[in-house]
């Protein structure tokens, strides 16, 4: 029975520092890519940066610069309301 204790401790202690702030995020990231629009500059995974020219069931039409190419809505990283925003550099 004391041997049982630390282990579901862990077991806690993995679920709030792990499991619980990686559901919260992949909620986050449903309800953004749920809320897409036509016009919003987005970045994709894949790092191009371009601007959502219709939005399907399942994928979204992006527009970067000459090129137009559609891709899955899962694939859209975020969503920028300027340029300013595609600086990793914060300070």
């Amino acid at each position: 029975m004391t041997m049982f204790v630390p282990m579901i401790l862990m077991v806690v202690i993995f679920y709030f520092l792990l499991i619980r702030p990686q559901q919260k995020k992949a909620k986050e990231h449903t309800k953004m890519v749920g809320a897409l629009k036509s016009g919003a500059s987005v970045v994709t995974r894949g790092g191009v940066v371009g601007t959502v020219q219709s939005v399907k069931d399942t994928t979204v039409t992006v527009r970067s610069l000459e090129s137009k190419f559609e891709v899955e809505k899962h694939a859209i990283e975020r969503v920028t309301s300027d340029k300013s925003d595609l600086t990793t550099d914060k300070k």
